[in-house]
């Protein structure tokens, strides 16, 4: 829900009521610990996009015409290598997108893609418009190279320009987990120099298909990247309320423990994390939605001491559990039935 809202904070400030964008997605925004299906959140994407004839957002002082998304990936697709495509994407961004700066640093073996602010955005470095601008251009640029090349790059680390928001949690899946907030007015997100010297592998024909839905289609890719992550986190999800080992999570993947770590490792992300982001999720939408009551929420969660939920539950909101279920109390109705 906080990339639903960042998505949508460049129409409140201007002062436009997004409801009616929402029809038939079954969002409410008020729920913050839900989860929005990825069709539907490419869905609203769209819809934004058209309601305000700017492909981004609303976010920046300067429209993105649509139709821009589809010559930026034209000129991308010509390109012999990732490193001379992303550099057709910097000059062209640089035309359509004047706030932000990309750049592509290189030296041995590191790479660095950089956003740079060209004027300050929005009222404040932690506004939500402000958050969601840096985090959609590296999605978008992170994707569409993933596209371009058939396969997930991985980002080594980011460091985001703007304060821890709520929901950095997920960004082991989005980026990777090894995300800081640095503030300041550069978004650097760094990765393997090698990279920079695939190939780009789609042609005209599988362009033409993949901008179909387009460009909301773009916030749907980023899942193949995570492969190993998302299988993990399944395995996990379908166990509780036992708590799988790292080992048996491998077992179950028929690979061993040093390869599962690697590959985790690869995509950014580690099995620990995978399983407090995973816990996070769910207790944050049992407390939300339903009365069940907190020991009973720990107990599925596979947590023998209660009191050890409780502490893992502080360290991700900064309330205790009873505190954040009376704050949100009033945001959604509860029902006495199990929602996962």
């Amino acid at each position: 829900m906080g990339f639903v809202s960042g998505m949508l904070s460049g129409m409140l400030h201007r002062n436009k009521n997004p409801v009616h964008l929402l029809a038939g997605l079954d969002i409410n925004l008020a729920d913050t610990a839900s989860r929005v299906p990825v069709n539907r959140y490419a869905t609203l994407y769209n819809r934004i996009i058209a309601d305000l004839d700017d492909e981004a957002f609303g976010l920046f002082d300067t429209r993105m015409r649509p139709g821009s998304f589809e010559f930026l990936c034209r000129g991308m697709l010509g390109a012999p290598s990732l490193a001379d495509s992303l550099d057709r994407a910097r000059r062209f961004l640089s035309i359509v997108l004047p706030d932000l700066a990309v750049s592509i640093e290189r030296s041995v073996d590191r790479a660095e893609l950089r956003i740079t602010e060209a004027a300050p955005l929005m009222a404040g470095p932690d506004d939500p418009a402000r958050v969601f601008a840096f985090e959609w251009l590296l999605r978008l640029i992170h994707s569409l190279s993933c596209w371009l090349v058939g396969r997930g790059l991985a980002l080594d680390s980011v460091d985001f320009p703007f304060s821890r928001p709520a929901h950095a949690d997920d960004y082991t899946l989005v980026y990777t987990e090894r995300s800081s907030f640095v503030g300041g007015s550069r978004l650097t997100a760094r990765f393997n120099a090698t990279l920079l010297d695939l190939p780009i592998r789609r042609d005209e024909a599988a362009l033409a298909s993949f901008l179909e839905g387009a460009p909301g289609r773009i916030s749907m890719l980023y899942r193949r990247d995570r492969a190993t992550v998302l299988r993990v986190r399944d395995l996990i999800r379908d166990a509780l309320p036992a708590s799988l080992s790292q080992d048996e999570v491998a077992k179950r993947l028929h690979m061993s423990p040093r390869t599962l770590h690697r590959r985790l490792d690869e995509e950014g992300a580690s099995f620990r994390s995978i399983k407090e982001a995973l816990r996070r999720d769910i207790a944050l939408a049992r407390l939300t939605k339903t009365r069940q009551p907190i020991a009973r929420v720990a107990a599925d969660l596979g947590y023998a001491d209660t009191s050890a939920f409780y502490r893992a539950f502080t360290s991700w909101t900064g309330l205790s559990p009873e505190r954040y279920r009376k704050q949100l109390a009033n945001s959604a109705p509860l029902t006495a039935g199990d929602d996962t």
